[in-house]
């Protein structure tokens, strides 16, 4: 890719999350963002923008990942429970901010548009998802969970409370739901000695 489409590229994206997240008061909502008002601050045509993206949800999309997927990314080296925790912190700590009002926005948006709830999990949930089930895996391969156990249903065991707070608000979204949520679930699929084997 040439350096100045790269470059474009990156002005839209930044053009794209500083008027979604840059001010409580002053940010626009997903439903209202246009395609002029990206074009505009990221200072390119909107043709330039339709080259790489076929709607503004999917600007959206690619925006929100590229700023979020750098700081929430799982450890690897280190036991299973902590590269859970560390991740899930990390993960609590952006939706408690802007980030989690632009997450809820795009899966709101996804309710009227199929289309924006694919690309949602194309892009985005598919590979958290899988990412989580690798560390589940591992978890099952180094005897923290039990092996009958499911990757995929125990990642959504983590993953699904998050967005529940998230979208309901029902406690705050901090580090303790974080420690909440890893010591439950761990404590509920944790490998136990077989029935009639001695500790």
């Amino acid at each position: 890719m040439a350096v100045r489409s790269e470059s474009s590229r990156r002005a839209i994206l930044d053009a794209t999350m500083d008027l979604l997240v840059r001010d409580g008061r002053r940010a626009i909502t997903v439903q209202k963002l246009t395609m002029e008002a990206i074009a505009k601050r990221a200072k390119v045509s909107k043709v330039t923008i339709y080259r790489w993206w076929p709607s503004k949800a999917a600007v959206v999309i690619d925006a929100f990942m590229e700023s979020h997927l750098a700081h929430t990314r799982i450890p690897e080296g280190v036991p299973v429970r902590e590269a859970l925790l560390v991740h899930l912190k990390s993960l609590i700590s952006r939706y408690a901010g802007p980030q989690g009002k632009l997450v809820s926005q795009i899966v709101a948006e996804g309710q009227y548009d199929p289309e924006t709830m694919a690309n949602f999990r194309a892009r985005f949930w598919n590979d958290r998802a899988a990412a989580v089930e690798k560390l589940m895996r591992r978890g099952i391969d180094e005897g923290v969970f039990r092996s009958d156990l499911d990757p995929s249903a125990a990642a959504q065991l983590f993953y699904a409370p998050i967005y529940f707070h998230l979208l309901f608000g029902v406690s705050p979204l901090n580090d303790a739901l974080a420690e909440q949520l890893v010591d439950l679930g761990i404590r509920g699929l944790e490998a136990h000695p077989e029935q009639g084997e001695t500790t």
